[in-house]
């Protein structure tokens, strides 16, 4: 039986305390793209098996989480899906000096739900041609930008912009092609590995859209003693071949 005068004891000393220990018996709350679910969910099972506790995650978009940190998240890390959303971040000085760095990058390709027809050698101009096309929302998700500026370099923006089916994140709109709700998508091949519901049909050009690269940097608002550990533990050659692993390139 738990003698109830140790249990209030130890209750308030955590409240007098203050958040910093509360925050010690939790791991970091890292606030990251959507599209790192998988990978990011592998690193901290990898940091939690080294004898820390398990870092909290949450995904979003990366201009969902820009707000968050914007308005005063009290999270210890951010990751982003491109660097203008770390940029602004970053101007309201709002990450710690020196902590920003370079994780990892990524490709886009187009997909199609492993239900429907391969499209054998088809132009992209072809493929796109007809049927609904599913983004992540070009007016503010990393993924959906970098899509609609490949599109346009492309010359197949202005055909597709009236079909485009719009998702809050990059995994919403990876989701309207697995459910058929779109016949086709622009999503990272990340992504794409990670279902098994669609299919990757095409890759679309490096030199077609902005480079793809994930930020990562610690908040001024963190509290965690073990999130510095686990950002370098990120951008360590540990923690990058988890990242590879999942299909993730350099940065």
């Amino acid at each position: 039986m738990i003698d109830r005068r140790v249990f209030l004891s130890g209750l308030g000393a955590a409240v007098l305390a203050g958040p910093r220990a509360l925050a010690a018996q939790r791991g970091p709350l890292v606030l990251a793209a959507a599209s790192l679910q998988e990978s990011l969910n592998a690193a901290a099972d990898a940091w939690a098996g080294l004898g820390h506790v398990r870092p909290v995650l949450s995904f979003a978009a990366s201009s969902a989480l820009a707000r968050q940190v914007a308005a005063g998240a009290a999270a210890d890390l951010f990751i982003s899906a491109n660097e203008p959303w770390m940029d602004d971040v970053e101007r309201r000085g709002l990450i710690v000096p020196g902590s920003r760095a370079m994780l990892v990058g990524n490709r886009l390709v187009v997909v199609q739900p492993a239900s429907a027809p391969t499209p054998g050698s088809a132009p992209l101009s072809r493929l796109l041609a007809r049927g609904r096309v599913a983004l992540a929302d070009p007016a503010s998700v990393p993924a959906g930008r970098y899509a609609q500026a490949s599109l346009t370099r492309l010359g197949l923006w202005d055909a597709v912009a009236p079909r485009v089916v719009r998702g809050e994140n990059v995994r919403a709109a990876l989701a309207l092609v697995e459910r058929n709700a779109a016949e086709w998508g622009v999503v990272y091949a990340t992504d794409a590995r990670a279902s098994r519901r669609v299919r990757a049909v095409r890759m679309l050009p490096a030199a077609s859209h902005p480079p793809i690269r994930y930020p990562l940097a610690r908040l001024r608002t963190s509290t965690s003693g073990d999130a510095e550990g686990f950002r370098r533990f990120l951008l360590s050659r540990a923690g990058k071949a988890i990242f590879a692993r999942f299909g993730f390139t350099g940065a």
